[in-house]
């Protein structure tokens, strides 16, 4: 993926990408031709009834999925050219997950959930820990280290999940429906979070919503209906 001359290069790039799922017989099409691009800096959400197909396209931009047919470009990367262990990497190295459920490691402390990804990276014991602690600071987390999940709150456990995904620098930042499981005070204070991280660190992020509170806080609205991009809007955020 190459940008034309004064061109800013798409971090991420679907290109007539299609997916089809098969349920015995019947053939159900989850995104159907879609063409977006997300630039680097940008604070994106998809939206969309359920079904329009967010889900399916962060999983695909993710390495977690993978396309029926087009292409899909993450940080130069065309992943249809890319075999397992490489996309295993490109998911290691230069991409952050923030899910829905959290997903955080159980028995792990905050400390140890956020300097995991680092862990596996290699990164030297002194380095990790620098790291950790100092993400867990910026998202206001500090002397709550070596509490484990069930031992913090809904909006603390996104916060380390947070951390988690900025951890190794990432190119992009997927999250996908991060405060539906947070009551309206939490979800607020997570997102000024994220929008802070965004303006002030860069970190360009991808959101699948259907939550208001993320939409007015977007700065471009990628509307999905029957996994085709119906609309793409560049808005100030509220």
């Amino acid at each position: 993926m190459k940008a034309e001359s004064g061109a800013t290069v798409a971090i991420i790039e679907m290109k007539k990408v299609s997916r089809i799922y098969q349920q015995g017989h019947v053939s159900v099409p989850a995104l159907q031709g879609l063409d977006l691009a997300i630039l680097p800096g940008d604070f994106a959400a998809l939206c969309g009834p359920s079904g329009s197909g967010k889900t399916t396209c962060l999983n695909i931009v993710g390495a977690l999925d993978r396309a029926t047919s087009g292409e899909t470009w993450v940080d130069g990367h065309r992943l249809e050219a890319m075999n397992r262990t490489e996309l295993s990497r490109l998911r290691r190295d230069r991409i952050g997950f923030v899910f829905q459920a959290y997903n955080l490691i159980p028995v792990l402390t905050a400390f140890e959930n956020t300097e995991f990804i680092l862990a596996l990276q290699g990164r030297p014991v002194a380095e990790r820990r620098e790291r950790a602690l100092s993400l867990l600071k910026a998202v206001g987390l500090e002397g709550l280290e070596d509490r484990r999940p069930d031992e913090l709150s809904g909006g603390q456990q996104q916060r380390v999940a947070i951390a988690r995904a900025i951890a190794h620098d990432p190119a992009v930042v997927l999250a996908d429906e991060p405060t539906a499981n947070l009551d309206s005070a939490n979800a607020e204070a997570l997102l000024e979070l994220m929008e802070h991280l965004n303006r002030e660190r860069g970190i360009t992020f991808l959101f699948s919503t259907h939550d208001a509170r993320v939409m007015r806080r977007a700065r471009r609205l990628l509307t999905l209906k029957d996994g085709r991009l119906e609309s793409d809007q560049s808005v100030a955020a509220a």
